[in-house]
């Protein structure tokens, strides 16, 4: 079984410019479809990441793309994603992988069947395409048995993408539209004057801007607190496998309880269970209190002893740009695979579809997933300093809502009118006292 390749060549090597109007930190998904959404209100913008495109969870991810059971206020904006990806795709000239097949989840318990029907009514206030079934017509959506499944639902209009191939075809889209997109450029510090962002610190030199977002998925806290940004987030890792091809069993991706498949280009499957764990560190303790909430979900998530560098230390000081940082230093995180996570996605898959019980691991891959604790992102402006945007945590839900959130982050930036209701992602939610509801985990 092979490892996930983190020795990608530098591709993506636009020239450093004096001035900007907006800096994008992260050139992951989120990033990414800010600076194009960006470039379409005619910004000029440069992303720096400090490893690749797509380098590190944009990559990694299962590749659904999908509007079903999301958390209720983050489906308009996903709704709106969906258009985004068709819309960008089709004006590319690189594959993205995005078409719809459907995404279907399947109900093993009465409870579980409640939960679906809890969703219809979700699906029905914002005109989702949502179709809810028996036990009885299993079959005539997915080709497996029907044994001991009740029903489920599935919506044709959600989608699937190539986490590896999309990014960096959007990233190259719009290089081609005017965008800079640098890699192996870290951003150190943010450049502060007056209580203003002027611009970011980079390890290649100051760039000045009059905006600056911060799309740093796991890195974003850390980026945030050396400017005295209290930002509670928690990152753990997810494990991924990909088959050799096999015979289809449904052209797009679904859930079967406890094992989540998606169909590949290749002919393989994406392959993950509802297994995560938590490196225990500084920020476990930081932001304890704050996740109490996503505690009482039930997710399945492990803690694990060993050492988590996106979480700054305890006695950790401010740089402010001259010296290197911790982000130089980890260009690409690239976890082993978890053990535990290989073991339950394999007996998940032999018991829910009995024909892949023996197929072939092709490659095992883990992301690091920025959490919060509400499981649902902040798309937002800071307070202070001034200029500053943040678009992260968004739960490992970011792949599909990506575009569409970065479509939200760019209105923000120009001061255009988003269409949507952003308070439930305001970044203030973490310190006003309010009363978090945590969003689904899956």
């Amino acid at each position: 079984m092979f490892r996930f390749n983190d020795n990608m060549p530098i591709t993506f090597q636009d020239d450093l410019p004096d001035a900007v109007d907006v800096v994008v930190i992260g050139a992951g998904v989120i990033g990414v479809s800010t600076a194009w959404y960006l470039r379409q209100h005619g910004l000029s913008v440069l992303i720096c990441d400090k490893g690749r495109v797509a380098g590190e969870q944009s990559s990694r991810n299962w590749g659904f793309v999908r509007v079903m059971v999301r958390d209720p206020d983050e489906v308009p904006i996903a709704q709106d994603s969906l258009r985004c990806w068709e819309e960008i795709s089709a004006s590319l000239d690189d594959d993205t992988g995005f078409t719809r097949q459907g995404i279907l989840l399947l109900a093993e318990t009465e409870s579980e069947m409640a939960d679906c029907e809890e969703w219809m009514k979700v699906a029905a206030e914002h005109g989702v395409d949502t179709q809810l079934f028996s036990s009885a017509e299993v079959s005539r959506h997915l080709r497996v048995p029907g044994d001991g499944w009740l029903g489920g639902i599935v919506t044709p209009s959600d989608a699937r993408a190539e986490p590896f191939k999309a990014v960096p075809a959007i990233a190259r889209g719009l290089q081609q539209r005017g965008g800079l997109v640098r890699e192996n450029c870290a951003v150190r510090a943010l450049d502060v004057e007056a209580g203003n962002i002027s611009g970011v610190i980079t390890e290649h030199g100051r760039v000045r801007a009059q905006a600056v977002v911060c799309a740093a998925g796991a890195w974003s806290g850390t980026l945030l607190a050396n400017h005295g940004i209290r930002f509670p987030q928690l990152a753990v890792r997810g494990t991924v496998v990909r088959t050799v091809p096999a015979a289809e069993i449904y052209p797009g991706a679904a859930g079967f309880k406890d094992v989540f498949l998606r169909r590949r280009q290749d002919g393989g499957y994406t392959v993950a269970c509802e297994w995560f764990d938590h490196t225990v560190g500084p920020n476990s303790f930081r932001y304890f209190r704050d996740f109490i909430p996503t505690l009482s979900t039930g997710s399945a998530i492990g803690l694990r002893a060993g050492r988590d560098v996106t979480q700054r230390g305890f006695f950790s000081g401010h740089n402010d740009g001259a010296a290197a940082s911790v982000f130089e230093q980890h260009r690409v995180l690239n976890p082993a695979p978890s053990a535990k996570a290989l073991r339950k996605i394999r007996r998940h898959l032999a018991e829910r579809v009995p024909q892949f019980a023996d197929i072939e691991f092709a490659e095992a891959w883990a992301g690091m997933i920025d959490a919060t604790p509400d499981v649902v992102p902040v798309l937002d402006r800071i307070a202070a300093p001034a200029g500053l945007f943040l678009a992260s945590g968004f739960s490992g839900h970011g792949f599909g809502i990506g575009p569409g959130a970065g479509k939200v982050m760019a209105n923000l930036v120009t001061g255009n009118a988003t269409g949507f209701d952003l308070a439930r992602f305001r970044f203030a939610r973490f310190s006003d006292g309010s009363n978090l509801r945590p969003g689904p985990a899956i």
